[in-house]
């Protein structure tokens, strides 16, 4: 899950899985795979590396060893 910012200032939090393709339009428009489309703040840069985030952190909870 990543914590975005819808354009009101809200935040939400998307599940990174289901976001299909990310559009800067100039604002961000976030597709997801449900079909609903999201514009927020951040660049679509930013979400690139909130999702890479989430994921790295994902892997290291799974890990034997890692204290998470």
């Amino acid at each position: 899950m990543i914590k975005l910012t819808q354009l009101n200032g809200h935040s939400i939090v998307v599940n990174s899985d289901l976001i299909e393709f990310v559009e800067q339009t100039p604002d961000t428009l976030v597709s997801l795979t449900t079909g609903k489309k999201i514009m927020v703040r951040e660049s679509d840069e930013e979400i690139v590396r909130l999702t890479a985030e989430y994921r790295r952190l994902c892997r290291m909870a799974k890990m034997p060893g890692t204290t998470h």
